[in-house]
């Protein structure tokens, strides 16, 4: 077992790529946008995900392009200060290692410690796949066919891989309720440095955050009342004005820069529930495998973690892909269902259905700045309980 094709150039796809490369296997990246994407929206990055961009050599380049927030803060209708709590206690729970930055900067740092040793085919996507005795026989829609031995999804929460090798979404993808848009603005008054703030109504909620180059990111989060999802830029900004118009705070000076925007984020709130993440020679991991959804606030530290296991059971069973797979799944379920439950339970959080749920959040919100009940509330939440195995030696690719 040595030829690996991966599907995605996010943060699964070239952690697992990295890793695979530094146990001797050669991984093969196909990547349906042109390029690697830039803007979206900003990660909460801590725990075991950090610590393998330890391992990696990633942490000097994130302290660098990354933030580090203050304050989260709620504002009323007139932007005044209702509640919030500072950041720092999210550092304390994490022991330090824990950084706001773009995910698509960590998508860029991850592709560049892979970039001129690894394959990358952009602008491509998997159309069909046929596992023979010996690999896994792919169709790229302009790359023609091509064998690998195995075949691994890196592919996200809408997968190629998992529709084309283990059946159509609906089987998998479960809906929270909830979707979420994302989009930058330039220029954009006033900016409120390494705050996180938020204002909202019932059933929906917009926050803001300051980015550097005089950028700032916009994130709305709103409760799903559409039985048919507008697919088209236009009309998920007629659906986004039709919720926010007039609601007060800052929200029409924000549609007004969202029709200016080119880059739209929209999205359902979902995730992904599988019995298994492999079958043959296929496998699947991050969003692809398990999505805990965007608000959970981990996916792409799982998605990291995913990668990292993967690679390693593969380099310990010696390309024995079946015992590989099945201790990856044995390693990761239980970790994973704890996450994605937490993830249920956290849901609304941001953007409660009814105005007696916006009081408790914002009662909630306060008391994390009480010494000692943001670690009751959420320490175990934000808690790793996983031990990694130490693989391969720190920074094995240099």
């Amino acid at each position: 077992m040595n030829s690996v094709l991966i599907s995605g150039v996010g943060i699964a796809g070239p952690t697992l790529a990295y890793w695979l490369k530094a146990a001797g296997f050669q991984p093969t990246l196909v990547e349906r946008a042109s390029t690697l994407r830039s803007g979206g929206y900003v990660i909460d990055f801590w725990g075991l995900g950090y610590t393998i961009a330890e391992r990696m050599g990633l942490i000097p380049a994130i302290n660098r392009d990354g933030y580090h927030a203050q304050e989260f803060r709620i504002a009323d209708e007139a932007g005044h200060r209702l509640a919030g709590f500072g950041i720092d206690v999210f550092a304390e729970l994490t022991n330090g290692k824990y950084v706001t930055l773009q995910r698509s900067d960590l998508s860029r740092m991850l592709f560049e410690r892979i970039s001129g040793c690894v394959e990358a085919i952009f602008g491509d996507e998997i159309i069909l796949v046929e596992e023979k005795p010996d690999g896994v026989e792919v169709q790229l829609k302009h790359g023609g066919r091509r064998r690998f031995d195995l075949l691994i999804g890196a592919d996200g929460l809408h997968s190629a891989v998992r529709k084309l090798a283990f059946g159509p979404p609906t089987q998998f993808e479960r809906h929270l309720g909830y979707i979420v848009a994302a989009f930058e603005a330039p220029g954009y008054r006033p900016r409120d440095e390494d705050v996180y703030l938020i204002y909202g109504q019932p059933g929906r909620m917009v926050g803001r955050f300051t980015l550097r180059d005089d950028r700032t990111l916009f994130l709305l989060i709103f409760a799903e009342h559409h039985s048919v999802l507008p697919e088209t830029p236009a009309s998920q900004k007629a659906l986004l004005r039709e919720i926010y118009g007039g609601d007060g705070w800052e929200c029409d000076q924000m549609l007004a820069e969202l029709e200016r925007t080119g880059e739209l984020y929209f999205d359902t709130v979902s995730q992904i529930r599988m019995p298994n993440w492999s079958r043959g020679r296929i496998a699947l991991i991050g969003d692809a495998a398990f999505c805990v959804s965007l608000l959970a606030g981990q996916g792409t530290a799982l998605a990291m973690i995913s990668a990292y296991v993967l690679a390693g059971e593969l380099a310990m069973a010696g390309g024995r892909y079946s015992e590989a797979f099945a201790t990856y799944e044995a390693r990761l379920k239980s970790y994973i269902g704890r996450k994605q439950r937490g993830a249920e339970r956290f849901a609304g959080a941001l953007a409660p259905r009814t105005r007696w749920g916006m009081l408790f959040r914002n009662v909630v919100v306060r008391s994390f700045s009480i010494p000692g009940v943001a670690r009751l509330a959420i320490g175990r939440d934000i808690a790793d309980e996983l031990e990694l195995p130490d693989y391969l030696a720190p920074g094995a690719m240099k």
